[in-house]
Parts: structure tokens; sequence; C-alpha cells
């Protein structure tokens, strides 16, 4: 799925703004905003919409819920749909439940719920295995680019763009020419994500982006790469260098 198509259902505008502004900084496609039931069911039916983002309450009913329950009961209509909302009434919750939504969000949303939530929804919902959530929700990867939490904003890093991803205590720091970025993730659980054939161990501490080497020196257990990059190759690991085609 090359774009994902978002309908969101939210009757403050402040609110929809902020979402739309979102979601398209992070190459979503917004296929409409609605305020009221009937214009959430008039652009779910008219439009490619691949997920809903639904407020639960509209012009203070529980309209959201309306509109849920009725894309379930119509055959093959049904899409994944998250909601938002600012209301704690156990009973709204779980008549909401009820319609299954994938997720179930407090207002004021939070950024990186909302695209976590959106990610994990459409990887359930169409079976792309290719998305992974890390424990401590600071890294979303596909198989070919990475989202990694920067301070207050989720930043995607094209996985051809890293250089080499380095141990530092419980850390791992994922280097690319531009910046590095700290996530708490193990090196192990990082080289199951990543393609073997292009990231390659060299050292405990070292996964490197093959790619990107310009000089292997075996005597000083170094590799070279591009922007002066250093990292090391211990004896253990200078097998690597087998995969290549190398002159004499």
């Amino acid at each position: 799925m090359d774009t994902i198509n978002v309908l969101i259902i939210e009757d403050t505008p402040a609110e929809s703004d902020a979402l739309v502004e979102v979601l398209m900084e992070n190459n979503y496609a917004v296929v409409g905003v609605a305020r009221t039931n009937a214009e959430a069911l008039q652009l779910f039916y008219n439009n490619p919409v691949d997920i809903v983002v639904i407020d639960v309450f509209l012009n203070g009913n529980p309209d959201g819920i309306n509109f849920a329950e009725t894309i379930n009961l119509v055959p093959n209509a049904s899409k994944p749909f998250v909601f938002l909302t600012s209301s704690k009434d156990r009973q709204i919750f779980e008549r909401a439940k009820l319609t299954q939504p994938f997720s179930f969000l407090m207002k004021p949303f939070n950024e990186l719920e909302i695209l976590y939530a959106l990610e994990m929804a459409v990887e359930k919902f169409y079976g792309q295995p290719n998305v992974f959530l890390s424990e401590d929700q600071d890294t979303v990867v596909t198989s070919e680019f990475l989202f990694i939490k920067k301070n207050k904003a989720l930043k995607k890093v094209q996985l051809t763009d890293i250089l080499y991803v380095e141990v530092e205590d419980r850390y791992c720091n994922i280097v690319t020419e531009a910046e590095k970025f700290v996530v708490m993730m193990s090196l192990t659980k990082i080289m199951e994500l990543l393609d073997p054939k292009i990231f390659n161990r060299t050292h405990r501490n070292f996964l490197v982006n093959v790619e990107r080497i310009v000089e292997i020196v075996p005597q000083d257990n170094l590799i070279l790469l591009q922007n002066n990059h250093k990292v090391l190759l211990s004896d253990k690991y200078k097998d690597f260098a087998n995969q290549f085609r190398i002159l004499k």
C-alpha cells in the first residue's frame, strides 16, 4: 500500500485541522473531513478510504459510534477505524468497544499515539507484517524506512541512508550522514528488522550498511564509511568480506 487514504470525522475545525497537518506531514493522504454522520457516510462511500479517524461525539451526539456501526453492517464496506474522544463515560466506551475499533484514544490527541495507532491498524487489517512497533514505542520500521521518535516529532529515515548502527549501553545509535538517532532497542532486534544482504555485523557493537563502505582495513580492524565515518572490524566478523568480489 503506497498511499494510505484517511477519512477524518471530526466536528471541531481546530482539531481536524491539527490532525490533517500531522497526517499529511507523515505521508498520509486525507480524502476528506466530515462534520456530521451524513457527511461521513457520503465521503466514505464516494472516496477510496483505507482507514478512518472518528470523533465519538459529533455535535453533542455519539454519531461517531453510529457511523462505525453502519459501516460494520454493510458487506465488504468495513474498514479499520480509530476512535478519538474526550468522554470518560464508561457506557460510551462499552458501546464503542462493540464496534471493534483498532484504538480508542483520548483527546487532546497525542501526535505519536495517533500515528502509531494508524500504523498498527493498517498492519493488522491489511495483513502487512513488515511493520514493527518497538516495545517502548520509540521506533516504527517498515521495509523501506524507519519512523524514529526524536523529541516530540516522528522522524522518517530511509533505510538506505543509514551508515551504521552502534551499541551504546542499553541503547543503539542509528547513524546517517546527516544525524544520529538513539533508540532503546537491542542490536539483535534491529538485525532482525533489516535486510541481511545490506546490513552486516562487523563487530559485537556494530552493524554496517555494506553499500556505504569506502574501504576495509583488516590489519587495523577498521572499516571506513562515507563521510569519514569509521567502525570497528573484529576478527570474529572478518569473514563478512568474503561476500565481495576481491581482485588481487
